[in-house]
């Protein structure tokens, strides 16, 4: 998969936030992304255990979601958690695996946030710029922002909005289970996330290629 260096990764944690303001202003979130067009989606997800990050991609067929390629990467964890930093913490060995991948997909859905950050910088805007595909952050837990529960049916849905600005939304994927938070990560806009994360979990709460990196990443 063709990727577009931006920037060295082990950076203070000062620089790193310097560095994700300008980048965010390099992020388009207004593009329509018709699903129907679709060939492939892949998941993404990086599972952190003794130290070590395991990174997954999983490219699956649209819309039936039958494996195509799993790429899988490791290396040792040398960035700490800081919460608005993740990409810093994930991006290398996440990157590592999107080289090995073969297929190219047409939207990618991380398991993290998008345009629900406090800088507009979330993982998968962040890696959507290194990569130059449709990106969409699905987050399963609060990072920022404000917003009123959504209903209890699958499709249901609140704005989530931060210092005024609307992120992403707050969807309910499975009825009576509690949402993700869903933003659109690069070249893709909101209307276009909810809809295509819809499509994506026809069963479970998160869609079928996150879950599907999430095995991968865990195994």
């Amino acid at each position: 998969m063709e990727i577009q260096p931006l920037h060295e990764w082990n950076l203070p944690p000062r620089e790193a936030v310097l560095l994700q303001k300008s980048l965010a202003l390099r992020v388009i979130y207004d593009r329509p992304l018709d699903p129907n067009t679709f060939r492939l989606a892949a998941g993404v997800d990086v599972s952190v255990k003794n130290n070590i990050s395991r990174a997954a991609v999983v490219v699956l067929t649209w819309p039936d979601f039958q494996i195509v390629e799993t790429a899988l990467a490791e290396m040792p964890t040398s960035f700490p958690y800081i919460a608005g930093l993740l990409a810093f913490r994930e991006g290398p060995v996440l990157l590592q695996a999107f080289r090995q991948l073969q297929n190219q997909p047409d939207v990618l859905i991380f398991d993290g946030m998008g345009r629900i950050h406090p800088r507009r910088l979330g993982i998968a805007s962040h890696l959507g710029l290194w990569l130059n595909r449709p990106t969409i952050g699905c987050g399963k837990s609060y990072l920022i922002g404000e917003y009123t529960e959504p209903g209890p049916q699958k499709g249901d849905y609140s704005l989530l909005t931060h210092h005024r600005e609307l992120l992403g939304v707050v969807l309910r994927t499975r009825a009576h289970v509690n949402p993700v938070f869903i933003s659109p990560g690069h070249l893709i806009d909101l209307e276009s996330a909810i809809a295509i994360t819809l499509l994506a979990t026809p069963t479970y709460r998160l869609p079928e290629p996150i879950r599907a990196a999430h095995q991968a990443a865990g195994q």
